[in-house]
């Protein structure tokens, strides 16, 4: 199969199976690397690249959408808290990772993002 057939297919995934695909190609990626990267360095990659899941995504855009529309109930208001704090340690764990990554190599952290071509995620 060529790239492109490969591509094609992929297009076709939901967004479930096309987040649990990439999440096995980060690691596919990340197991290639660690041959020539410490241990430690690949767990440090895995982490920076894991996403947050599509349901726990999906599930926030919802109830943002229903806060914007003012039809938000007291419940899901502290669903939305609830998911605001997952959101937010799954940032903080990766940030970490990012600086403890960037400590191991000897760079700026902003140096490592760009060398990773790493973007500041936001959750607007």
């Amino acid at each position: 199969m060529s790239l492109e057939e490969l591509i094609k297919e992929v297009d076709r995934l939901d967004e479930n199976d096309l987040d649990r695909l990439l999440h096995q190609v980060v690691f596919l990626r990340a197991r290639r690397k660690a041959k020539v990267l410490p241990e430690t360095e690949a767990q440090l990659l895995l982490q920076i690249n894991q996403g947050i899941p599509a349901d726990i995504r999906d599930r926030y855009q919802i109830l943002r959408q229903k806060r914007e529309a003012e039809t938000l109930t007291d419940t899901e208001y502290n669903a939305l808290i609830d998911l605001s704090d997952r959101i937010e340690q799954i940032g903080v764990q990766r940030l970490e990772a990012l600086a403890n990554l960037a400590l191991l190599r000897q760079v700026s952290l902003l140096d490592l993002m760009e060398t990773l071509g790493i973007q500041p995620v936001t959750y607007v």
